[in-house]
Order: C-alpha cells, then sequence, then structure tokens
C-alpha cells in the first residue's frame, strides 16, 4: 500500500500541522512515513507546500511530478500551482478561500477566481470543492480551516486507515482547550463531503 499526499497553501492556514497529523496516523496505522516541507519567504501568507509519503517502497521524501494520490489545496491559486504534482485521475480537494497575494495588491498580477476554479475543473477528473474557511468559521474558529478538509479527506475514501485515526492524533497535537473547536471543524468537513 502507498499513498502519495501534497497539501499546498499560504503560511498561516495550518498545512505543516496537517501534514503531521496525516503523518503520524499513519506512523501509527503501521506503514512507513516521509514528509517534507517547502515554506515560501514569507511566515505569513506565503507559498507552502507539504508532502508526505506512506506505504512500502517509497524511495525519497519529494512527490516526483504526476506522482502524488491526493492533492489538498488549502488556497484556490495554490490549488492550481500544485496541481502539477498529483498524477492523472488523482483526488483533488480544493479550498474555495482566496488569500489575494501582494502583488494583486500592487497591480503587478491579476487574481481571478472564476478563472482558477474553471482551470481546476477543466484539469482534474476527480475535482471536490469545499468552502473549508467558511465551515471553520462556523465551528468557531478560521484558524481551523486544515481540520476541516482533513475531515473532509477523511470521508473521501483514500486514506489507508479510519477517520478516528486521525482525530486521535490531532486531538494528541493540538492544546486540550481546542479539541471542541477542532472536533466540530473535522465533523464539517465530513458532511461536507457526504461522511460521518
Amino acid at each position: 500500500m502507498r499513498l502519495d499526499v501534497v497539501i499546498t497553501g499560504v503560511g498561516g492556514q495550518g498545512n505543516v500541522l496537517a501534514s503531521r497529523i496525516i503523518a503520524r496516523a499513519a506512523m501509527e496505522f503501521g506503514l512507513p512515513v516521509k514528509t517534507s516541507e517547502a515554506i515560501g519567504m514569507a511566515q505569513r501568507e506565503g507559498v507552502v507546500m507539504s508532502q508526505v509519503r506512506m506505504g512500502f517502497g517509497q524511495y525519497g521524501a519529494l512527490i516526483p511530478d504526476g506522482g502524488g494520490d491526493v492533492l489538498l489545496g488549502f488556497e484556490l491559486a495554490e490549488t492550481v500551482r500544485g496541481l502539477p504534482k498529483v498524477k492523472r485521475g488523482g483526488v483533488v480537494l480544493a479550498n474555495t478561500e482566496n488569500i489575494f497575494p501582494v502583488s494583486v495588491s500592487l497591480g503587478l498580477s491579476e487574481y481571478n477566481p472564476v478563472k482558477l476554479a474553471l482551470y481546476l475543473k477543466e484539469n482534474t477528473e476527480n475535482l471536490h470543492f469545499i468552502d473549508a474557511t467558511a465551515l471553520a468559521v462556523q465551528a468557531g474558529t478560521g484558524k481551523a480551516t486544515n481540520i476541516v478538509m482533513l475531515g473532509a479527506l477523511s470521508s473521501l475514501n483514500v486514506l489507508p486507515f479510519e477517520d478516528y485515526l486521525l482525530k486521535e492524533v490531532m486531538l494528541d497535537l493540538i492544546p486540550p482547550r481546542l479539541h471542541q473547536v477542532n472536533l466540530k471543524a473535522f465533523e464539517l468537513g465530513q458532511q461536507a463531503m457526504g461522511g460521518a
């Protein structure tokens, strides 16, 4: 069993925590795991890409272009940017949130959410949109966008382990005072994909 997961977004969205939750859940399930993270120049709103490779027969921590089984896109433009990492027929779960880069504010580039969504629709076979940030706010904090995405992922039947393992690891990695809001966020993500 092998599964390669790419997580892409911008700084501050909880990308790294999400990758650590997936990786540790896979390890607790008994799979070997390798991870990699590329963090942009800015701590907040810089590009962040994490890669989680689980299973037997993995040779390195970096997923080759066209090799990813799953792409979790925490931000729409970053989902488009990460698309080359996913194999044909791979699962793409895209948060519809838009975070406009500084270059857009300065008038140096364009950010068109409609064109980005259309590009994803035209270039993926297994695409799922979710307004994860709105669901996170509904759960109690926009900072739980990553957990909404993990809940949604757990309902797509691509992970080799059950959702309870993701939840257990999540609860172990976050402070107890944040457990309830994150459990709610996880459940809302599942429900958005027709699960739990």
